[in-house]
């Protein structure tokens, strides 16, 4: 009867030592490479930001000293009595000339460009064989009067129509129309005395007053 006997003991194997120390040092090396790069990188990226920090102070101390100054020259200034009462004043003094333009414009003071328009409508109306002898304006071209003498009567409603149809004479209408023939004129029959003739001319007064606004 035999019996085996294993005296195999594993322990007993030439162990393979892995973690030497040459390869821990070298790994201890790399880490420590690493980190002072990363330290260096990191410092880097801090001085970096450092600056743009200082250099945005910098900026912003610049913009308060500019707000400081524009405030300080453009500060609202305290409002002078004198120069509120000069501006009241003329703001009167244009609101009276509004109010006077309007009243020109408006007609209540009547005809205000004068008498020379009257005059060149009389000068423009020239009748042959009618003549005048005097003419009135009152007040503000309201009331006209005109005085003449024509060779015949009938030239004066053709002059008459003539001279209402100027645009100065529109919106007035003759009220009155006096004509007649003076009993001024002298004859001498020989050997007899002498005796009064009647005028070749006629004389008329024309009148004018100006028609209401509802005609």
């Amino acid at each position: 009867m035999s019996q085996q006997i294993n005296l195999f003991n594993p322990i007993f194997l030439k162990q393979k030592k892995i973690f030497t120390a040459l390869p821990m040092a070298e790994a201890l090396g790399v880490i420590v490479a690493g980190a002072l790069l990363l330290t260096w990188y990191a410092g880097q990226s801090v001085a970096a930001l450092e600056q743009e920090a200082v250099a945005g102070k910098a900026a912003l101390a610049k913009r308060e000293q500019r707000l400081v100054q524009a405030k300080a020259q453009f500060a609202p200034r305290a409002k002078d009595p004198a120069l509120a009462v000069q501006q009241a004043e003329a703001e009167a003094e244009l609101k009276a000339l509004h109010d006077v333009t309007s009243v020109l414009q408006g007609g209540a003071l009547g005809n205000t460009s004068g008498y020379a328009e009257y005059f060149r409508a009389l000068s423009r109306q020239n009748v042959s064989g009618l003549w005048l002898t005097g003419v009135s304006i009152n007040g503000a071209g309201n009331d006209i009067g005109v005085q003449g003498r024509a060779m015949q009567a009938t030239l004066i409603p053709n002059y008459i129509a003539r001279l209402t149809a100027e645009r100065v004479m529109r919106g007035k209408s003759f009220a009155t129309l006096d004509i007649g023939r003076p009993q001024n004129a002298v004859a001498a029959v020989a050997p007899g005395p002498a005796v009064s003739a009647a005028s070749p001319f006629v004389e008329f007064n024309l009148q004018t007053t100006a028609l209401e606004a509802a005609k």
